[in-house]
Order: C-alpha cells, then structure tokens, then sequence
C-alpha cells in the first residue's frame, strides 16, 4: 500500500509539472480553431488572441462567432467542491483549468485540461461533415462532448456545467428573445428565438430568423435553469447544481443577459471516463429566398422539412450521435491517409483545417426531388452562389461528393436562362440569403473569368459522373459563354479576375489561359453532346490562342523563364494557378515545358511563408498556392505545402483560416481580413488531381 501511495503521489507531481506546461497543438496552432460550424448561421471559433496572450487556449475566453460577434458559451466544473473555469470568459469567474492540450482534425476539436491535479476533462467539439448524406447535412446542429476521469487514481466529485446566451439568437443584443424548456423522447433543450422574427434577414451577419435549440439528456444528475447570467451562474458555482427556475420574464439580450443552462452531476468519477453530452443547433423553415424559373421569387426550405417536424429534430440529432461519430471518425481518417499520401503530415495540417470550414459556408435546402445548395461567400462581402467563389472550392467536391457541384450551380443556372440578360455568365445571385439574382444585370462584372469557370466545372462534374446529358440540357448557356470566350480570351479586356482586391487589369496572362482552357473544355463538351460539328472550331481556336499566348505571355529572357502577369510586360510575373484545371480535366492543351518553367520559377520566387500572389504586392491566396503547386514539381509543390503549414502554426492572423496573407510578415495584408471563406477547398487540389474521391 506505501507503494501505491507514493507512485501516485509521483504521478500526481508528474502531472502538477505538465499541467503548468505549455500546451500542445496537433497538427498545428491554429489562428482560430473551429467549435461548432456547420452552416453560415451556425459558425463558432475559437479565435486567437489579439492581446499579446497566448493563442489556441479555450478556458477565459469566449467563442465567437465569424464576424467576431461573442457567443455566449460558458463552461465551469467543481471538482470536489471546488469550482474551474473551462470556457468563456463570464465576469468573476473561478479560476481556469489548465489546458494540456489542443488537437483538430476535419471534423473534430479536442482540448484535455488538467483540473487541480485531480481531474482530466476531455473537451470535444464535433461538427460532423455528412458530404454524402444531404438529410443529415441539412440539420444544422453540432455536438460538444464533455468527459472526465482521474488523474491521481482516487475518486472524484464532479459537476459540470454548460450555458448558451441569447447572443446567438440575434446580431442585435438590444433584441427581445423569448424562451421555453422542454423534454422530448429522453431529451431537455432549451428554445429561444428573436421575438421579432424577420425572415430573411441578418444583423451583423447572424440570422434574425428561426429558433436555436441547446439541448442535453433527461439523465440522472441533471439540472437546468434558464435566468440572468449571474444568477444562474452563481447557483451552480455555489451549489453545484441549478434550480429548475425558468425565468418567464422574456427581454432583450443585453437586459441581465438571459442564459440557458444545464449543469450535471457526473458523480464519483474514477479512472474510467464519465461523459456528458451536449448539441446546439438551429432550425428555419424557409432557408432562402430565390429567384427561379418562376416570374416571382420563392421559399426555398431547408431540405430537413422534408424527413423531419421541428419538435422531432433535437432529440434526432442528439440520438444520432454514435452514428455521427463513426461517420467523422472515418471521414478524419480518409482525409489524414490520403493528404499524408499525396504529400505528408504538413499538407495534412492544411487540409484538415479545411474541411469544416468549407461545409459550415453551405445552406442546405430544397426538397427530395430537387436539392439546391447554397454557398456563402463569408467576409467577403456575403454574396450568395459566387461562381469564382464556388470554383477555388471545387476540389473539395470533387474529391468527397461531385453532386454537390450540380446542387450549388443548379442555381445559378436556373436563375441564369430566365433572368440575367447579359451574354456572359453571372457573378453571384444577390446576399445570402436572398438569391435573387440580377435582372438588369448589373452584378459584379467578372465576365471571363466566370464563363471560364462555369465552362470548367461543368465539364469536371460530368467527368467525374459520367453524365452527359447534364451537359446536354445546358447546351444553350454553354454556347452562349463559349461565344464570348471566343471574343475575350486571347486578349483580354480591362476588367478583373477572380481577384478582385487587386483591381482592373487589362491583358491579364492568368485570366487569358483560364479563357483558353474552358475552350479547349467547350471542344471536349460539344463531343459529348452531339455537337460535334462545332468541335473542331473551338479546338482550333484554344490552339491558336495559346500560340499566341506563350509569344506574348512568356518572358523567355529571364532566368529562370516565366509567365508575366500581363502580356508583354516583363517585370510583372504571378501565380499561374488557372493551368491547374487543364491538368484536372486531362485536356493536354498546355505543353508540359510551361508547368516545368512556372515550376522552376516559383523556386526561385519563393519567400518567408509562401509565393506572392503576383509583382503588384507582397500578398498571396492559400487556395492559389494549392492550385499552382498541384501541377508542379514534387520539390516546387513540397515548397508550397511545408511553408504554408509553418504559417498556419506562426501566422499572426487571428480569424478563421485566412486564404489572403502577406508572404513576408504573415499577417494580414492592407487590413484585409478575409475569414472562414469557402475558398480553402482548393487546398484539395491535389487530391482531386490524383482523381482520389467519390464518382
């Protein structure tokens, strides 16, 4: 018995040591780590500090959400009595846990903490990613799962407790909420919802519609309580248990903070862990409003409607759990063996960052016949169904679903042959999440660029799915696009690329090749379809305009040799990332001598985190990055893959994974703070190429 007594007074003392550590990050520390981000309305981080502390540790600081708004989430333990902070930052708090560590992987963001040298709690955010499941991926709902056990082999006293504010009911705190509780088929949540509901509608990007659910499991040991913040918080930290009270008072989100709480009473917790499950989520009837086919806009419902009544939804979601996890454990699995695969554990590091983030831009909606998925240009400036948006995320679908290539331009194409006027493809359909498109067309005028990248991924989904007829049944805007690529792509107009921050450009080398490309794609399409007659046309152009592109558009006196960002202009150069998509579909337009110089020079370019997006500054896009490395060689595209991991773990951006930095400082370029796009689905660009994935 000494002997028992003194190993763990040593293992206790080995654990004091590394609870005052420094914590680990695995992969990577992230700038923000993702919490609960399942949809554009539904998008909770973890952010990093901007006041010289340390990044990365969840306990004292609130989660927030993408706009950098605060959503309420507290989180406290007692331990025998004595009560520890393990997330938010509530006034007069006890003090935090120390966190050991903190681990992402595509679906997953787990912290350890050590509490007191006594207890470790397991903290588990779960954000499933169902990519082939649309009925499971429309439930806009995430998991938090709190465990704890041992640490010094004795048993152990523990309550925790979890609270939700109305933050997440309204962007407008001076916003009247009203609430109720309930238990269903084993189930007690928490409803609460802006009183005023307007649909449709946002105030600083979170949603003025719908009702929010923070739910947990009827189980023994449970309590709750929904009343001002620190009244309730004071009732568990003091008793360790809540009251039952529901505060039927219903006020606006800044009068005495209402929150909705549950507290459990884990018991006696010994070696084995005691766990604690928890799941927070939204629901709304009518998702978008889109301007079809039809003469007038209609509701577009989240295609949950379809399997499921509202009342249903929180206690599915919750029992679905085993389910869900399996289905994250696998998907996390996939993605880490095939990145490690194409390029080791740094370019694991950068796609399992991704994937999330990526999904949680997504509306799911539509109906059993017709599923439509709406994207989210998030911070940006909030378009909905951006096609240069969609494209640099594009890898993404075509490596874990091709169909959701076909649900997000479904859209855009419906909208487009009935209600854009212009003879090139459109930009975007309106603000997310009103999709009405522009009927005078006056959207943001990309015209090349956005022809080229419909044509593209057209043709990429039909590949992949083996359906033709898909490029049959939209022949008409094909040609129409093919026309004016026709007319622009060998010398293009002033006008912008998909980078838009950078301004107008005339003579755009990029812009010009991924013009070229789509008419070489437009060849293989007419063969497709049974326009064959039309097939040599567009072949025969896209060859003369890359002979006269390589004259124009290659400075063959430097060394190394490279394209020029315009034609002609040989102190200019860029990333030629748009050759990508002639690899991707397996045109074989571009000469390999050109992947081999652009290769050679990115070598030769490089700088402290990365390649410049081009000569006009010091900044660059992951996305990119990943497109232009894809089609390089394996030195150039280890280059690309090791320096962007080491800024994800070094960066001093401090929001959801930025696709837009500064190669030299790392940080944010001209105060431009681009978060939690979409775009970084292109950093699958090189699954994708090994055509890797569902067909």
């Amino acid at each position: 018995m000494k002997f028992i007594r003194l190993a763990a007074a040593a293992l206790l003392a080995v654990l004091g040591r590394e609870a005052d550590a420094e914590s680990k990050f695995t992969p990577a520390r992230p700038p923000a780590a993702p919490l609960a981000v399942r949809s554009p309305y539904l998008n909770v981080w973890l952010n990093g500090r901007t006041d010289g502390k340390p990044s990365g540790y969840l306990p004292g600081q609130w989660p927030r959400f993408w706009t950098q708004a605060i959503q309420g989430w507290q989180g406290f333990v007692k331990v025998d009595g004595k009560a520890f902070n393990w997330m938010g930052d509530a006034p007069d708090s006890p003090p935090v846990v120390d966190q050991v560590s903190l681990e992402y992987t595509s679906t997953r963001t787990t912290f350890i903490m050590n509490v007191d040298g006594k207890v470790q709690l397991s903290i588990k955010f779960l954000s499933p990613v169902f990519y082939d499941d649309m009925r499971r991926q429309s439930v806009t709902s995430s998991y938090l799962e709190v465990s704890a056990k041992s640490l010094d082999g004795r048993s152990h006293k523990v309550q925790v407790y979890c609270d939700v504010s109305g933050e997440w009911a309204s962007g407008d705190v001076a916003a009247t909420i009203q609430w109720e509780s309930h238990s269903r088929d084993g189930v007690r949540y928490h409803k609460f919802s802006r009183k005023d509901q307007q649909v449709f509608k946002d105030v600083n990007e979170i949603a003025s519609w719908g009702n929010w659910y923070w739910a947990t499991g009827e189980k023994p040991g449970l309590s709750y309580q929904i009343g001002a913040d620190t009244d309730v918080r004071r009732k568990f930290l003091n008793d360790g248990r809540l009251s039952g009270d529901i505060d039927r008072n219903f006020r606006a989100i800044n009068d005495r903070w209402p929150v909705f709480a549950f507290a459990r009473d884990l018991g006696d917790v010994g070696n084995d862990w005691a766990s604690t499950l928890f799941t927070i989520g939204y629901t709304q009837d009518d998702a978008i409003n889109f301007q079809g086919k039809e003469a007038n806009p209609r509701a577009v419902p989240s295609l949950w409607k379809q399997w499921f009544s509202e009342d249903q939804l929180v206690s599915y979601f919750y029992k679905d759990y085993g389910f869900a996890s399996q289905h994250s454990e696998r998907l996390d699995a996939r993605v880490a063996q095939d990145s490690r695969a194409a390029a080791g554990d740094d370019y694991l590091t950068i796609t399992s960052l991704s994937v999330r983030q990526v999904f949680g831009a997504l509306g799911i909606t539509g109906t059993q016949q017709q599923t439509l998925v709406f994207l989210k240009e998030i911070s940006s400036n909030s378009d909905i169904q951006t096609v240069d948006v969609i494209f640099p995320a594009f890898p993404i679908l075509l490596y874990l679903n091709p169909d959701l290539i076909r649900y997000m331009l479904d859209p855009l194409l419906e909208n487009g042959r009935t209600h854009y006027p212009n003879n090139y493809a459109q930009h975007d359909l309106g603000r997310y999440p009103v999709a009405l498109g522009h009927p005078k067309g006056d959207d943001e005028p990309m015209p090349l660029e956005e022809c080229g990248n419909m044509v593209i991924m057209m043709l990429a989904y039909a590949q992949k799915k083996r359906d033709n007829k898909y490029l049959a049944d939209n022949w008409d805007l094909l040609e129409k696009w093919a026309q004016y690529l026709i007319q622009d792509a060998k010398i293009p107009a002033n006008q912008l690329s998909t980078d838009d921050f950078a301004g107008h450009l005339a003579n755009q080398t990029n812009l010009a090749i991924k013009g070229i490309i789509a008419l070489e794609a437009m060849s293989r399409i007419a063969d497709l379809t049974g326009h064959q007659d039309q097939s040599d046309n567009y072949s025969t152009t896209a060859a003369d305009y890359l002979k006269f592109w390589t004259e124009h558009g290659v400075n063959t006196g430097a060394n190394p040799r490279h394209t020029m960002l315009q034609y002609d202009s040989p102190d200019t150069h860029g990333l030629l990332y748009n050759i990508y998509s002639d690899k991707l579909l397996g045109l074989d337009l571009i000469p390999q001598s050109i992947y081999d110089m652009q290769s050679d020079f990115y070598l030769s370019a490089q700088q402290q985190f990365g390649v410049i997006l081009d000569t006009r500054g010091t900044l660059t896009k992951v996305d990119w990055e990943l497109f232009a490395a894809a089609v390089a060689k394996q030195e150039t595209r280890d280059m690309f893959i090791r320096k962007i991991a080491d800024w994800i773990n070094r960066t001093t951006t401090w929001r959801a994974f930025t696709d837009l930095y500064d190669v030299e400082s790392g940080g944010y370029p001209r105060g431009i703070e681009f978060t939690a796009r979409p775009v970084q689905g292109g950093v699958f660009s090189l699954l994708a190429l090994n055509g890797q994935g569902d067909g």
